[in-house]
């Protein structure tokens, strides 16, 4: 790794970036700007998990983009990206949202009423791996959206790509884990698990994916 780069010094987002950024999306609707807010006062530092508006306006573009019908969240926190993947929807759609939080996932059923999705999710509490593992064989899903613990992604990737028709997009967040997956140094078990499926997505020949700068870093991968 280069000596320039440390996780403990590098901003993932500069904040002037940030603002920019912000400032050239399609801006939050009062609805997703009142759950961000609920979310900070409620939960204070764990707010942070939130995905950020400009990668939350990214995940309706691409469900839109792929003409997803039926969908999968690993990690729903309290539910802003939830909406932002059932608004990509169609009317008819389905997105199963997986966690393990009541008290999170009852602030996002709340808002998912509000938003007028709440039709179009299924909300399983219990461990992403047995919901997962628990669905019938086939490809039946389009679109994918793992934000959960990083220690499972490998297990979570696969039994969502087994599932994933042909074309179909998994998105993955975090990547970076706030630059650590740079640095050598950090050797716990979610740095270590997060290294290694970075590196074995670069050479899985079931998938085509892209590593996106974006936030704490995002990859996309396509099924072959």
């Amino acid at each position: 790794m280069p000596p320039s780069i440390s996780a403990e010094s590098i901003d993932i987002v500069h904040p002037a970036i940030s603002e920019y950024v912000l400032a050239h999306c399609t801006p939050a609707d009062d609805l997703l700007i009142e759950l961000a807010a609920e979310t900070r006062a409620a939960l204070g530092d764990t707010a942070r998990m939130q995905v950020s508006h400009d990668e939350g306006a990214l995940l309706t573009m691409l469900v839109r983009l792929t003409g997803a019908r039926r969908a999968i969240e690993v990690g729903v926190f309290t539910g802003y990206s939830s909406i932002c993947i059932a608004r990509g929807l169609p009317e008819d759609g389905y997105l199963l949202a997986c966690d393990v939080s009541t008290e999170w996932t009852s602030i996002a059923e709340r808002y998912w009423e509000r938003a007028g999705v709440a039709g179009r999710i299924d909300l399983r509490i219990a461990p992403a791996a047995e919901t997962l593992r628990a669905l019938p064989a086939g490809e039946d899903y389009d679109f994918a959206f793992i934000d959960a613990d990083k220690a499972g992604y490998p297990v979570y990737y696969e039994e969502v790509l087994a599932r994933l028709r042909p074309g179909g997009l998994i998105a993955l967040d975090n990547v970076f884990l706030g630059a650590r997956v740079l640095d050598p140094a950090f050797q716990e078990e979610h740095h270590l698990t997060m290294r290694a499926l970075n590196d074995k997505l670069v050479h899985d020949t079931r998938v085509e994916s892209v590593m996106l700068s974006i936030r704490d870093g995002l990859t996309l991968v396509r099924k072959r």
